[in-house]
């Protein structure tokens, strides 16, 4: 009497062995972030009085009855901020672990991870892993410079690629609940610029040094055609006039273009993202006024980008 029981066990198991894998078993997905201050983040996430009574900080536009809808995913049912079981990052030396607001400059800021890991990690049943290395105040042309653009290469553009090999060198050691599942490289997500807009010599190579920039960092890491996001210095906005910034943005966008670079790399505009002193924390333009919005913003149109990017085949 017992066969049969015994014989739906033994199948079962069978089964179980045979089955495609679920998403408990599926390799991490890991995205770099990487650029200079603007990718580090100076977004405000408390509403403090003093900063032109707290506009422009994301407390302000999660609670603010026009603008709290597109952000009360980030908030849990007892107001606090949520965090991401799902999505880890490893920022520098500065932290580590569950997605959620203050792994920007500061434990009270945001860059662009928090809006980038929400809709990567929306898209995935797998677990997500970002790996943030950004530091301010650095060139792509000089600080970043790629070893196939010639001359010495940036001090920071070997940082990019040793940090990276080592957090996925000690994945386990590093995020202990990850276990053994093993990672995929999915994509690089790039927000820098300012210190090239301010020197002529820099921005008139960047179209260059940014399309060299890709190619380095896919033969370094590994990944052929791994894809490649790149946000705009829109600092200004719509208006902005002055020769240099409107040559930058020309810049950073031309690579998108490039045959080889065709559905693997995408371009992200976001001057329409610009917050003017009046509704943000700041007066730093070159810091989007600290206004936490844009830098959500910027991210979450950086994570779209790229989760359009991963959806097509690698040609």
């Amino acid at each position: 009497m017992l066969r049969y029981p015994l014989f739906a066990a033994v199948f079962a198991l069978h089964l179980a062995l045979i089955a495609p894998a679920g998403a408990a078993d599926k390799p991490v997905k890991v995205f770099v972030l990487a650029g200079q201050s603007n990718m580090v983040g100076h977004g405000f996430v408390a509403a403090e009085p003093k900063r032109n009574e707290g506009k422009g900080s994301l407390e302000y536009v999660a609670k603010q009855p026009a603008t709290a809808d597109k952000f009360k995913h980030l908030l849990t049912k007892d107001g606090k901020w949520a965090e991401r079981d799902d999505v880890l990052i490893h920022y520098l030396d500065r932290g580590k672990g569950k997605l959620a607001p203050g792994f920007g400059a500061g434990k009270d800021t945001i860059g662009p991870e928090l809006g980038f890991g929400w809709v990567v990690g929306d898209a995935y049943e797998e677990p997500v892993l970002l790996v943030k290395l950004a530091w301010g105040g650095k060139s792509l042309a000089k600080d970043f410079r790629p070893p196939s653009a010639g001359g010495e290469v940036g001090p920071y553009y070997k940082e990019v690629i040793d940090r990276t090999k080592a957090v996925l060198k000690d994945l386990k050691k590093e995020f202990p609940a990850l276990g053994d599942r093993g990672y995929e490289l999915a994509g690089f997500g790039w927000h820098q610029g300012w210190n090239d807009r301010i020197n002529q010599a820099f921005v008139d190579e960047y179209e260059k040094n940014m399309a060299h920039f890709i190619r380095d960092v896919r033969k370094d890491l590994g990944v052929a055609k791994l894809p490649f996001v790149i946000a705009e210095s829109g600092q200004g906005g719509p208006d902005e006039k002055h020769p240099r910034a409107l040559a930058l943005m020309k810049a950073q966008g031309a690579p998108a273009e490039y045959a080889e670079f065709k559905g693997n790399v995408a371009f992200v505009k976001t001057q329409h993202l610009w917050r003017a002193e009046t509704e943000s924390p700041s007066k730093q333009g070159y810091h989007w006024n600290s206004n936490a919005e844009t830098y959500y913003f910027i991210g979450d149109a950086m994570g779209r980008a790229m989760v359009k990017l991963c959806a097509k085949p690698a040609k």
